[in-house]
């Protein structure tokens, strides 16, 4: 059988099918190519490296039209989709192609790259075999590296650990060594995780030399071969940070600061694989068993995680800590925060019918000293509120907050990680009751000298706080500024505290909170190892990227690049054992709604931080669910959101979608809907074709069949095999533009719901309409059962309440659907006028169940979900 590759140009010619009939009507508007003909000439051309080009006629023509959301700005369009059998070159170089077309035979050719913004592509042809050893991968590696491959977890990967010598500390000098590991060969792209500044990591690209223009924790580079190889500098397993930095030779440079007194170890690990995600989780897994074997954490405390983890870290706080709608007061009151601002805050909240769950306390309810001075230069005095804002205590916030809104289920408060933004103060009661120490600060924006709790009392110090604040009615934390501990200059501070408060804070908010804690400011690699990978405790939230900044008119582009860098950065942090967090947004806001979509799909929490009486209540119940228990969940992926595969390589300046995939799966493998997120990041507007095979998970055997659902508009496309290539679904998108698509697997029945004929009925359950995540509301797997041919029965729990919707390919017609349908809940059939076919749709049957719920009296028994049975015959 010969080898070959199917050929796919997606964003070529938006084709509008005209009145005129003759073939000859054309339109041009901007960038895009409009026309009536029903068929255009288009050829591609076709070159190796450095070849000269060969002209290829491209295969018929196919049209798609079956999906579409579409740009407000543009006409309804159609996108013609042409494909190409290409043998796979004997050398297996890599291809270069481009297109040129005519609009009909009278036209002249043109060549597609002179008349758009569209770069040639790339062909990359896998090896049969990959090559064996890593200097295949890494040209001149020093010899100062000791190179081991070892057994990969990972299928299809091989993977090599490398060690090389760091030199020790002498006196307060760490010790800093740079070793080269060589020139990556024969690669088209790279991508790297940077740290654009201590606490935060951000994506970077190029082609050609790697050149990134900040220290490097993880990069990969696209092999001209089509193998991936992926390179991640381990720290946090003793006294060692390493990071990659380029030498401008294109060689990458193992950069190692060793604050031991004694020499160390630099430790990179490199992965070669069919994809990208399969080298990274190579890396990854072992990057953790490497943690693991030199774990220095206490027996105690080992013991302590145990317990915690079999009986205190139970669903209930899980549920309402992880799914609750959160409300932050940082960009929402300001600095200048009051208590009494805080209550009217949470009334205009209850007056607007928003129900939160969670309250976070942000900065500046804290005891400081040096009133009127940055922030940096003030210390905290003592555990008590500030008395200007707080006049009669924390305790009294606190409870008088939970008096009056009930439904608020967890108060956090914010605090520093050593204290405050510039310590502990040397003349307050925590610097009388605990030893302090001074601290000298890296140069900078935070740079100087600063007082902080000594190693020795750090443990004792955050279990009499944390005891105090559990005292006040504060049973959560937002722990900031934990990149401090890499700020500090020092090898012996460094040495003394980076794993000392680390411990003492996870221990602490473990003991106290049940790990009900945010980390922010803290993707240090130092932390990310030591703190955020190891499984041995309860999943802990953490900041995903740096702030969402609400004022930044000046620079809009920072909205987008915010969600880029949350879908990049959680390639790498949905493999630590962290629930990423992709920071607070407002709702009333030019970009309310395309932070909204980005918070629903990244698998982790929502906090809204609006300015009160400023809500925009529509996209807050398009995020947001009630429960049967009169509370509000998130309708939150058990999956991380994160960007897919094909989107790793792409800058943020490629004039392309960004597609962010997750997951929410039943209870059973079987059964899942793939979510995918699509943005338009760029400043004008863009066009591109979906296939299938973009969405995660999607089981891709020929039997299985899926539809995709479109939201918002709520279009649904026709069933389609898993194997199709054949692209879907049409997306034109404004700038600021997004949608979200979901893929759902469907049941086959031969049971008609609209006759008693026999013929083949397919059946999807969508989860809650007019959700961005609605899936992510359907718990465990729906049942199907048959009872012969012309009845079936499904079976769906969902976990809040809202309108259920089902597609079933012979849905009977709105006048004869209840003859054909009947919904029970709870075993009694529910008020006729809750079942109707979509407007939108004639395949789409919505069952409102949150008005059947309440006008049948339901009461929440021992359970927390609705179980919902479907009988069509």
């Amino acid at each position: 059988m010969p080898i070959s590759t199917i050929f796919e140009w997606y964003r070529q010619l938006d084709v509008q099918e005209l009145a005129s009939r003759d073939g000859e009507h054309i339109v041009q508007r901007s960038a895009s190519i409009e026309v009536a003909a029903r068929w255009i000439d288009v050829v591609k051309s076709v070159y190796s490296r450095g070849s000269s080009p060969a002209l290829i006629a491209l295969g018929k023509l196919r049209l798609t039209t079956d999906l579409a959301i579409q740009a407000s700005s543009r006409p309804q369009v159609y996108r013609r989709w042409f494909s190409v059998i290409l043998n796979i070159p004997s050398a297996r170089e890599p291809v270069r192609f481009t297109l040129k077309y005519r609009l009909s035979a009278n036209h002249t050719w043109m060549w597609i790259n002179e008349h758009s913004n569209l770069e040639d592509g790339e062909l990359y042809f896998q090896p049969q075999t990959p090559p064996k050893d890593l200097v295949n991968y890494l040209k001149d590696c020093s010899d100062d590296f000791s190179v081991n491959q070892i057994d990969s977890e990972t299928p299809h990967t091989q993977l090599w650990s490398l060690t090389t010598p760091v030199k020790a500390a002498v006196g307060k000098a760490s010790g800093v060594t740079d070793t080269s590991l060589g020139t990556p060969r024969s690669f088209g792209r790279w991508f790297s995780l940077v740290r654009i500044w201590s606490p935060w990591l951000a994506p970077r690209h190029g082609q050609a030399e790697f050149s990134p223009t900040e220290d490097a924790v993880l990069s990969s580079f696209l092999r001209f071969d089509g193998l991936h190889l992926v390179l991640l500098a381990l720290s946090g397993v003793d006294e060692v940070l390493t990071v990659f930095k380029p030498d401008g030779h294109g060689n990458v440079i193992a950069h190692s600061r060793n604050d031991s007194t004694e020499a160390g170890q630099a430790r990179v690990l490199a992965a070669v694989g069919t994809t990208f995600n399969a080298a990274l989780a190579a890396v990854m897994y072992h990057a953790r068993n490497v943690v693991r074997g030199y774990d220095t954490t206490s027996q105690k405390v080992k013991e302590e995680m145990k317990t915690a983890l079999e009986k205190d870290v139970k669903a209930e706080w899980m549920e309402n800590w992880y799914d609750g709608l959160t409300y932050c007061t940082w960009n929402a009151l300001g600095q200048n925060l009051h208590e009494q601002r805080i209550f009217d805050a949470l009334d205009i909240l209850k007056e607007k019918g928003v129900q939160i769950t969670n309250l976070i306390i942000d900065d500046n309810w804290q005891s400081l000293d040096n009133q009127g001075q940055s922030q940096f230069k003030r210390g905290w005095t003592e555990f008590e509120a500030n008395k200007e804002g707080f006049p009669n205590g924390l305790k009294h916030t606190a409870t008088t907050i939970r008096d009056k809104h009930p439904n608020i289920q967890h108060i956090a408060v914010w605090h520093a990680l050593l204290g405050y933004w510039g310590g502990v103060s040397p003349t307050g009661s925590i610097a009388k009751n605990y030893k302090t120490r001074e601290v000298r600060k890296s140069k900078g924006l935070a740079g100087g000298t600063m007082t902080v709790v000594d190693e020795e009392d750090v443990p004792r110090m955050y279990n009499d706080f944390y005891r105090f604040l559990l005292a006040s009615g504060i049973d959560s934390v937002k722990t900031d500024a934990q990149f401090f501990l890499d700020l500090m200059d020092d090898a012996d501070d460094r040495r003394s505290f980076m794993k000392t408060y680390q411990d003492a804070w996870t221990i602490a908010s473990l003991r106290y909170f049940s790990i009900k804690a945010i980390s922010c400011m803290s993707q240090i690699p130092q932390i990310l190892f030591h703190t955020q990978l190891p499984t041995n405790k309860p999943r802990l939230m953490v900041r995903n990227s740096d702030d969402f900044f609400p004022d930044r008119s000046d620079v809009p582009s920072s909205h987008p690049f915010h969600i880029f860098t949350n879908a990049l950065n959680a390639l790498l942090t949905s493999h630590l054992n962290v629930l990423p967090d992709w920071d607070m947004f407002q709702t009333s806001h030019p970009y309310s709604s395309f932070h909204a979509a980005a918070r629903c799909i990244s698998g982790g929490p929502i906090y809204i931080t609006d300015t009160p009486g400023q809500h925009f209540l529509p996209l807050i119940q398009s995020m947001t669910a009630p429960t049967i228990r009169k509370t509000t969940r998130i309708l939150r992926p058990n999956s991380i959101g994160k960007c897919i595969e094909a989107g790793v390589y792409t800058p943020y300046e490629s004039l392309r979608f960004l597609k962010i995939g997750t997951y929410h799966t039943g209870s059973s493998a079987d059964y899942g809907a793939s979510i995918l997120g699509v943005f338009n990041v760029s400043e004008q507007p863009l066009s591109e074709l979906v296939a299938l095979r973009d969405f995660e998970g999607i089981v891709k055997e020929e039997a299985r069949k899926y539809i995709i659902r479109a939201h918002p508009s709520g279009e649904v496309s026709p069933p389609m095999n898993a194997d199709s290539v054949f692209p879907q679904v049409n997306l034109a998108l404004d700038p600021k533009g997004w949608g979200i698509l979901t893929a759902y697997p469907l049941y086959t029945t031969t049971a008609d719901a609209s006759s008693s004929s026999e013929r083949e009925t397919n059946i999807a359950v969508l989860g809650l309409i007019g959700k961005m995540t609605g899936a992510a509301a359907v718990v465990g797997t729906p049942r199907f059962e048959e009872r012969g041919l012309e009845i079936v029965r499904i079976n769906v729990v969902v976990k809040v309440l809202g309108v259920l919707g089902l597609y079933v390919s012979t849905l009977p017609s709105a006048d004869t659907l209840h003859d054909h349908t009947m919904v029970l809940i709870r075993d009694r059939p529910t008020p006729a006028h809750t079942i109707k076919v979509a407007e939108n749709n004639d395949k789409v049957l919505e069952i409102d169940v949150e008005t059947a719920w309440k006008e049948m009296g339901l009461k929440a028994g021992w359970g927390n979900e609705v179980e919902v049975d479907v009988i069509m015959r």
